[in-house]
């Protein structure tokens, strides 16, 4: 099986992803959407989104990361995606699952699965601009009312010639309130004879096993789940191959919370080093409650310091409770 890591805006970017591939199980990674509307976009963009284009598309760890598009216009879609694949991508991903208001309004995102014949033209779009080595993978839901025109979106993605197929199983009035719906990814993968990857409410290794048996996909994809419990997708991995492995205690995760920081301070200016730590710390607090203590502790610090030595404190607290146990 493969494992991907969900494309999550403002919450999985290249410090993150450094992170959780140094964990080990994940096969691939997604960036946070390159929004595209009305021209070519310069080079720095790609790369600010995605800097491991300075390491041949990949983490630190040897993971590949494609880009993803959104927008609606199919020729300067394609056009961004050729550049894309010019700057080193090793895949090119287009997102038709997008929720958010703003997006929609901007024509992007889920908005577009209204009509499967423009979702349709731009993937096929997209496939005629980049190399034929260069796979070109689509992330949708359900649908965006309704799951009523999802096989009608499914089949024109795969005549279009993508590569792949992620279905986020919702449609954009369920947002991200469980449950997934698992069963219509299973009708995906019944008309389709390019891979289907599962993607929603995964968030442990029972869930992933459930999910390969009701929807029929080898694949899957992780979003909040593996940034609740970091170690998911190894864990995962373990599951399904028969293997045991010890999932990581809170003592455990707090150090890579420190190493999260050290990761931000050096790639963003000082002043923003906190927001992503408080953010990644509610997630934490799914699955771990020393997290939510943790956040408590830090809520209200700006300094980066500041943040920082509350951290290491923490790291000090819990090697001193091993200690006495």
């Amino acid at each position: 099986m493969r494992l991907m890591l969900a494309p999550m805006e403002g919450v999985i970017d290249h410090t993150m992803r450094e992170l959780l591939t140094s964990l080990g199980g994940v096969d691939r990674c997604v960036t946070e959407f390159v929004r595209v509307s009305e021209r070519l976009l310069p080079p720095r963009v790609f790369y600010r989104l995605c800097p491991e284009l300075h390491t041949a598309g990949k983490t630190r760890f040897g993971v590949p990361v494609y880009i993803q598009l959104l927008g609606g216009d199919p020729t300067v879609v394609a056009e961004n995606a050729a550049r894309a694949a010019e700057l080193g991508a090793p895949g090119i991903d287009l997102n038709f699952g997008c929720p958010a208001k703003t997006v929609n309004r901007s024509d992007g995102g889920s908005i577009l699965l209204r009509q499967p014949e423009r979702v349709a033209a731009i993937t096929a779009a997209v496939r005629r601009a980049v190399p034929a080595a260069v796979p070109v993978t689509v992330k949708t839901r359900l649908g965006y009312e309704d799951q009523l025109q999802f096989l009608d979106i499914v089949a024109g993605i795969a005549e279009a010639g993508a590569t792949e197929l992620t279905v986020h199983a919702r449609t954009k009035r369920h947002g991200y309130r469980p449950p997934a719906y698992w069963q219509e990814i299973a009708r995906a993968r019944e008309q389709v004879r390019m891979p289907v990857i599962a993607n929603g409410e995964i968030w442990n290794p029972a869930d992933a096993l459930r999910c390969q048996q009701v929807t029929g996909c080898e694949d899957l994809m992780l979003g909040r789940g593996a940034l609740c419990r970091p170690d998911l997708p190894r864990l995962v991995k373990a599951a399904v191959n028969g293997d045991a492995v010890n999932p990581l205690c809170w003592s455990d995760v707090v150090p890579l919370v420190l190493q999260f920081y050290q990761l931000t301070l050096e790639h963003y200016d000082a002043c923003h080093v906190g927001n992503p730590i408080k953010q990644w710390l509610v997630y934490l607090r799914a699955y771990y409650p020393q997290a939510a203590s943790l956040f408590e502790k830090i809520k209200r610090l700006r300094d980066s310091e500041a943040i920082g030595n509350g951290l290491r404190n923490e790291i000090l607290v819990q090697g001193r409770r091993l200690d006495a146990a």
